[in-house]
């Protein structure tokens, strides 16, 4: 696969994630997940979540009737899952180089989305390297 095919297919799957995500966030939060928390939420219009939510439920990873709750299937919950720890290992890997936590944060919503599994267990491993380091610093 040449590199501009697996940024394009990275900008879909990253849009799927960032849907998912946010739609267990509503839930958790009121209980409910609507295309029009949805919509305010992302800053886009309701025709553009109304398009986009028929997509998750073509990949099985939503739930959704008109006028209704939309829902995580079992496959959804676990890409929300999934994309969180990877958000969360891309927040450690820049917050141990250095960066601030409010700029790593931002930053790592795009990075998360377009790492190889490669460099995600290089992060993992040099944010763990790094972790020890500080540790053993802190124990002397």
């Amino acid at each position: 696969m040449n590199r501009f095919q697996r940024t394009r297919e990275d900008h879909s799957r990253e849009i799927a994630e960032d849907y998912v995500e946010l739609i267990e966030d509503l839930i958790r939060e009121s209980g409910e997940c609507r295309a029009t928390d949805l919509a305010a939420r992302l800053g886009v219009s309701h025709v553009t979540v109304s398009k986009r939510v028929s997509k998750l439920k073509e990949l099985g990873l939503v739930t959704a009737q008109p006028y209704r709750s939309i829902y995580l299937t079992d496959s959804g919950r676990d890409l929300a899952h999934k994309a969180r720890e990877r958000h969360e290992l891309v927040l450690e890997f820049l917050m141990a180089l250095g960066v601030s936590r409010e700029v790593a944060e931002v930053d790592a919503e795009g990075i998360e989305h377009h790492c190889s599994e490669e460099t995600l267990m290089a992060m993992t491993k040099a944010a763990g390297a790094r972790r020890t380091a500080e540790s053993k610093r802190q124990e002397s």
